[in-house]
């Protein structure tokens, strides 16, 4: 490990390092739903949910079902969907959580009267288990994640599970939010989780929508700091200025700088057109560039040396501006090691980019990047109440 972090007391979006967790990364969604659904199995106080994305289908349907089931054991259950990202969710599958007794609530539903602050979303993914376990990550409840759609492989995507004192502060976080949406969270008091001897440091990261996004911060301060390695996994890499300059600076003073993006197939083209812009500058300034290939690419990951950060920010400035986000930071050799791996599997599948590869290609896709920058730049000035 790079030092130890300084401890520090919470705010709103900076939360204290808790030393002895454990973390275990977990890699598809084939996987980590398999792990959550367990735990939900295996809860025997309660069970906290939020979501941004839920859509009607085969894997909320199984969600829907654990849920249930734990309700018939006396198990309290807490689940909150985000106004937008929970529309796909159908009005029996609604009825079915109603009935079976969980607690639902919705992140600012979609109102006429809201105007500008329907932009305002809840885009954290996070399950917790008596106070004992966390699933923090960048899924949804949909069968994207799960087993593809249309003859589409599933989306690339990861989770982390998490044990040990860090998630407690995880579910003062969803305490938080869930009062924004109603009444405070009372639930029945659980012993602390005990540190491990030989565990890991981590802490909580969230942004809240239109106040000083912290978890951006942290993040440019790493990538400042870094001596060894700056690499990122993002979805939606539409960074800011100062993200940009962070990067540019840390790969010329030598550090291995690598950014792993979407290819071709992407939820979002535009999205990432308006991130391709900004290539050919940090190309020039010796950043290596990933396109992965196989399939869509969701999950969000950031190592800088031994430090990690996985959740659900996609460091792009409308995810800062507009939304919760929440991340899990990780200070340990152990953890960087395990993220390590799953970024050097992923750079062997994708396409790096040169710059002569990007000097010559097609003259449609230069057109393409001027119009979806020129989009961004038009939303990107936008100001919320």
């Amino acid at each position: 490990m790079t030092g130890q972090p300084q401890m520090q007391q919470s705010t709103a979006s900076s939360w204290p390092w808790r030393p002895g967790n454990e973390f275990e990364f977990l890699d598809d969604g084939a996987r980590f739903f398999a792990r959550m659904l367990e735990s939900i199995d295996a809860a025997r106080a309660y069970v906290l949910l939020e979501m941004y994305l839920v859509n009607s289908g085969g894997i909320a349907t199984r969600f829907i079902a654990a849920l249930s089931q734990a309700r018939s054991r006396g198990v309290r259950v807490c689940a909150m969907f985000d106004g937008f990202g929970a529309l796909g969710l159908r009005r029996a599958d609604r009825a079915r959580l109603l009935a079976a007794g969980v607690e639902l609530r919705f992140f600012n539903p979609l109102r006429l009267q809201n105007r500008l602050r329907n932009f305002r979303r809840d885009h954290r993914k996070l399950l917790l288990i008596d106070g004992r376990l966390a699933f923090v990550g960048g899924a949804g409840l949909t069968d994207e994640f799960a087993s593809g759609a249309a003859g589409e492989p599933p989306w690339r995507e990861l989770m982390v599970q998490i044990a040990g004192p860090v998630v407690a502060d995880w579910q003062s976080a969803f305490a938080t939010t869930w009062r924004r949406c109603g009444d405070a969270l009372s639930l029945a008091a659980q012993p602390p989780a005990a540190p491990r001897s030989d565990g890991a440091v981590g802490r909580l990261a969230l942004s809240e929508a239109r106040q000083r996004p912290s978890l951006a911060n942290d993040v440019i301060r790493r990538f400042e700091a870094a001596s060894e390695r700056a690499w990122v996994m993002s979805a939606y890499f539409v960074p800011s200025r100062r993200l940009r300059k962070a990067l540019r600076r840390a790969a010329r003073r030598g550090v291995d700088v690598r950014l792993l993006v979407p290819g071709e197939r992407t939820d979002h083209p535009w999205v990432r057109q308006a991130a391709r812009r900004f290539y050919g500058t940090l190309l020039r300034n010796r950043v290596r560039i990933f396109e992965y290939q196989p399939r869509v690419l969701h999950a969000k990951m950031i190592l800088c040396d031994d430090w990690v950060s996985i959740g659900s920010s996609n460091l792009d400035r409308w995810s800062f501006r507009w939304n919760l986000e929440a991340n899990q930071e990780i200070a340990d050799r152990r953890a960087s090691d395990a993220a390590a791996a799953l970024f050097v599997a992923d750079f062997a599948v994708s396409m790096e980019l040169s710059r002569r590869y990007w000097r010559e290609r097609a003259w449609l896709d230069r057109l393409r990047e001027r119009i979806a920058g020129a989009l961004d730049r038009w939303l990107d000035r936008w100001r919320g109440p």
